[in-house]
């Protein structure tokens, strides 16, 4: 899960490259302890998704499992979880904006990026059941 996180920094490039793997090992195992975590894996972890509350604070997939429904699903399912769900999106992040405005969260707040570690402009987006 830490390596998908990594890769996923490290091939994008309006974020910059903060952590170590190490330091991402660390974040992900703090995040599986206490918070509620969905991973799709067969032979491998090919994404997951992280909650804590109505917050998720985490939705990666490996980059060869894009496009093929895994990220949908992991959302779908954490929405059974919850009636409503809240999380940040980099406002660069046309694909990932895309994807959540189709599954119905809604934008609310936009915000330049000062207060998040990447500094990068970013969206508070809602997801209401029976929105």
């Amino acid at each position: 899960m830490a390596q998908i996180i990594g890769d996923w920094f490290t091939a994008t490039p309006f974020v910059p490259r903060l952590h170590t793997i190490e330091e991402d090992r660390w974040f992900i195992g703090q995040a599986v302890e206490k918070d509620d975590v969905i991973v799709a894996d067969d032979s491998s972890v090919k994404g997951f998704v992280v909650r804590n509350g109505t917050e998720i604070s985490q939705l990666y997939l490996a980059a060869a499992a894009r496009g093929l429904g895994i990220g949908s699903a992991l959302l779908e399912k954490m929405k059974t979880r919850s009636d409503q769900l809240s999380l940040w999106c980099f406002q660069p992040n046309t694909g990932a904006r895309r994807f959540y405005e189709r599954h119905g969260f809604i934008a609310e707040r936009f915000t330049d990026g000062a207060k998040n570690e990447e500094q990068v402009p970013d969206i508070r987006y809602v997801w209401r059941a029976g929105s």
